[in-house]
This record gives structure tokens, C-alpha cells and sequence, in this order.
């Protein structure tokens, strides 16, 4: 990264690598040693378990504190983790926490905010092909601060690529979705990306010509107000107003124009939040050809 670059316009104090110790998982760790190393950010190598009855007999005989097999191999695991994915100076700590991962990583991402979590998913059988599994689910749910998630279509990252070259910001227009705005201006700062900004409407409105005509002028407000006047020789954003379904047209454009980086704000009352398996975000998230971080509001 060249150091005459302006400071990113977010800060990421940690990067925290959730992992099952699954292929996709692994895959994910890659990703999360570049975001911490591009953020100089701590890297967490965090799993989050339940211990198992005879774990928990063997921990608690005569009222001493004693380690189960159970732990002993899960930090070993966890360790050799956090070696693979380290690389150096940036070294990856292993954390792991009891509980319920779906409440456990939120929760040490609270922890450490400010901070991004790091997920892998993949599909599950014929009938739920493209659908993200309940754990990851649960954390994007959880988290009110930004994810990463690395799909099944996401290809392993090159370390001698250079990454992410062209990034598109999909929102709304209300304040609330706006907020993923500093991030994806962040992005594009910190790889020197070009950067895209779309914004989908429904059919109804592109037949109101009035109200179509008020969405476009909002929309080139809301572009112009992103970018901070420092970053601007680094960020070029693109503005795009496209028609139909939100979720069907971000994954047209990722496909068309060899996006590397989406960043999805998503407004809590709005037809892609994740309120179901079966919400247009987590269709993106699974069927996205590149990672996607989401930011909610």
C-alpha cells in the first residue's frame, strides 16, 4: 500500500477470523490476514465451542481445575489455525471461547470493537443450494458491526493478486442504509480501489417518471456527499440506478463488471435483511463470486 494514501475513513481495531476449521472456513482465513494487515489491525483466530458432558465431568473432578481432552485438542487445532493464516509480523492469536457461536463471536466482536468478523459459508444439499448455514446466519443477525463473508462461488484469494481492484457499494437511500458509506469509501482507500455505487429501485417507481426523477436526484446527492475531498484522487465513485429486484441486480452487476469487493448496507425493515434463509441477502451471500461485507442499520 503506498503510505502517502489518506488514512482510511473507518477504523478496524481487530479482525476476527470465526472458523469451524472447515474448507470454507480456511478460505476465509486468507481474507482475514489481509484486512488485518491492510487495517494494521489485530488478527483473532476465534472458535467458539460447547464442551461436551464427559469434557465437563473431567474438568470438574474433586474441584480442581483440570483440562479435558476435549480443549486441549480444540487450542492445539485453534493454534496450528492461527499459524497458517499468520504470516510474519502479523501474527493471528488463537481465541477460543465457550458458548454458542452464534451468540459467542458477536459477542467477542463487542469485545473488540471497533472490528470485523470474518466468515466462511457454503450451501447445503439439493434443496437448500445457495442458502447460508444457520450458524453464520445467526452472527449476521447478531452483529451490529460490519462482516465479511467469504461464499462457496468466492475463489481462494492470490497473495501476489492484487486483491481487490474494483469494489460496488449496493444501498438504499434512508440514513440508516447509508451507513455502510464510510466503509465501502474505506475499502477503496485502503487497496486503492476503483469504487461503484448502485442503487436498485422497484419497476413501480421507474413508471412513475416523477418519482423516478426524485430517486435519481437523491441518489447523485448521496453520491457526491461520500467521498471525503482527501480521498478523492484515490476514490472515483460510479454511480448506478438500475430496476427490479434488489438482490437479482447487485449479483447481474457483480457478474457483469468483475467486482471484487461488495459492500451491502442494509436497512433492518428493508426486503433484503436477514430475517429469513431465504432473504435476498443471504442469496447474494451465497451466490456472490466475490466476498461481501454487510453493514446493518
Amino acid at each position: 500500500m503506498d503510505v502517502s494514501a489518506p488514512a482510511p475513513a473507518v477504523a478496524i481495531r481487530s479482525v476476527i477470523y470465526a472458523t469451524d476449521f472447515s474448507e470454507y472456513s480456511r478460505k476465509a482465513g486468507v481474507y482475514a490476514s489481509l484486512f488485518a494487515a491492510r487495517f494494521n489491525a489485530d488478527l483473532l483466530a476465534a472458535h467458539a465451542f460447547m464442551l461436551s458432558t464427559a469434557a465437563m465431568e473431567v474438568e470438574a473432578q474433586d474441584g480442581e481445575k483440570k483440562k479435558s481432552a476435549q480443549r486441549a485438542d480444540l487450542e492445539a487445532t485453534l493454534a496450528a489455525e492461527g499459524a497458517r493464516i499468520g504470516d510474519g509480523a502479523q501474527r493471528a492469536v488463537p481465541v477460543l471461547v465457550e458458548g454458542d457461536p452464534r451468540e459467542a463471536i458477536p459477542r467477542l466482536a463487542q469485545e473488540k470493537a471497533p472490528s470485523l468478523i470474518v466468515l466462511g459459508t457454503q450451501g447445503r444439499g439439493r434443496m437448500l443450494r445457495g442458502i447460508v448455514g444457520s450458524v453464520s446466519e445467526r452472527i449476521l443477525r447478531a452483529t451490529n458491526g460490519p462482516s465479511l463473508t467469504v461464499g462457496p462461488a468466492v475463489p481462494s484469494h492470490d497473495p501476489d493478486s492484487s486483491c481487490f481492484r474494483r469494489i460496488l457499494y449496493a444501498t438504499g437511500l434512508s440514513p440508516e442504509a447509508a451507513r455502510g458509506a464510510p466503509y465501502a469509501v474505506a475499502m477503496a482507500q485502503a487497496f486503492q480501489a476503483s469504487l461503484d455505487v448502485l442503487h436498485v429501485v422497484r419497476p413501480d417507481d421507474k413508471a412513475d417518471l416523477d418519482r423516478f426523477s426524485e430517486i435519481q436526484k437523491e441518489f447523485r446527492t448521496t453520491l457526491e456527499g461520500m467521498v471525503p475531498q482527501q480521498a478523492d484522487e484515490i476514490v472515483h465513485p460510479k454511480g448506478v440506478v438500475e430496476v427490479g429486484s434488489a438482490h437479482q441486480q447487485i449479483l447481474e452487476y457483480l457478474q457483469k463488471n468483475q467486482i471484487d469487493l461488495l459492500v451491502l448496507s442494509i436497512r433492518k425493515s428493508s426486503h433484503l435483511w436477514l430475517q429469513s434463509r431465504l432473504s435476498g441477502a443471504f442469496h447474494l451471500i451465497a451466490n456472490a463470486p466475490c466476498p461481501v461485507m454487510t453493514l446493518t442499520g
